[in-house]
């Protein structure tokens, strides 16, 4: 079982550097991850460049 399995993350400046490799190291322990930004287009980039189906 990995550590966040049914947890849920939000992340703030998920479009950021480090909130994407944040966001992965999540994504890699089981949790479900939704990403906030400013910049909605910015987000779309991160959601489809992390490609896991839980992620928002």
């Amino acid at each position: 079982m990995k550590k966040l399995e049914n947890k849920i993350a939000i992340i703030t400046g998920g479009s950021s550097s480090i909130g994407k490799i944040t966001a992965q190291l999540f994504l890699d322990e089981g949790a479900k991850v939704m990403l906030v930004n400013l910049s909605e287009e910015q987000l779309k980039e991160a959601v489809t460049e992390l490609r896991s189906k839980h992620v928002d």
